[in-house]
């Protein structure tokens, strides 16, 4: 986990790479795709192993980790760092956020539309090599669920979320919203357990369960569009819808 970060997760390290060593000093150094990846042997830096940071013992204390002092946080060897595309070496896409990053793909559809889809749901703010691991919930549940519409797949999908705003902020259910219907709109199917009113208010059915939680749920109380469930007489739920 150390060693993904967004660029890995969404796939988009493996076209990067290609094309940096598409380039005619790559070509010229006799380097290839593999080289320019921090998780192999050959252009990573090999003192911090492409992490681009060192453990330092502490002794009786935990161990701390700095700034690599051979490649200086920059992953790579100088060779590899010396290939450029559009003035950015490897490293310095890696640092990039996904905004700063858009105007250099103009011209390759299939980067571009995945940057273009990080940056709808709300994502473009995060760089490119930014580990998982920092991520929070909200950010890591829609970089999930906007690599599954980045990927190209056919027939119908049955997707189901158990409580996926749990935690999240209004803005983040909003892109999360976002997310969800564009999953509906190339044509899968989205099954939520769900409490938050917005969540139920933008949902195309309900099944309203109750009339309360626990020992005192679990009978179909309606179902229908969030309108019919907001005026049914039974239905708790439905009192706080629209308001």
């Amino acid at each position: 986990m150390q060693r993904s970060n967004v660029a890995t997760f969404m796939d988009l390290f493996t076209l990067l790479r290609t094309q940096f060593a598409a380039q005619p000093k790559a070509k010229e150094l006799g380097l290839k795709t593999k080289d320019f990846s921090f998780n192999t042997v050959g252009g990573r830096c090999e003192q911090c192993e492409g992490l681009g940071q060192v453990d330092v013992n502490l002794s009786f204390l935990s161990d701390m980790k700095v700034t690599c002092p051979s490649c200086k946080g920059q992953r790579f060897q100088d060779h590899v760092l010396s290939v450029q595309f559009k003035e950015h070496s490897i490293a310095d896409f890696l640092n990039l956020s996904v905004e700063q990053s858009i105007t250099f793909f103009e011209t390759k559809s299939k980067m571009n539309t995945l940057l273009q889809l990080l940056i709808d749901v709300g994502l473009g703010y995060l760089n490119w090599g930014q580990a998982l691991t920092t991520l929070s919930g909200g950010e890591g549940q829609r970089l999930k669920l906007a690599k599954e519409l980045s990927q190209a797949k056919k027939g119908h999908t049955l997707y189901l979320l158990d409580e996926p705003t749990s935690g999240l902020h209004m803005t983040d259910i909003k892109h999360l919203h976002t997310l969800l219907s564009k999953l509906v709109d190339a044509n899968n199917t989205v099954v939520v357990v769900e409490h938050h009113t917005m969540m139920i208010e933008s949902s195309d059915w309900v099944v309203d369960l109750g009339p309360s939680g626990g020992d005192q749920g679990g009978e179909l109380i309606a179902t229908g569009k969030p309108e019919e469930i907001a005026k049914h007489p039974d239905s708790i739920t439905g009192q706080f819808l629209f308001q």
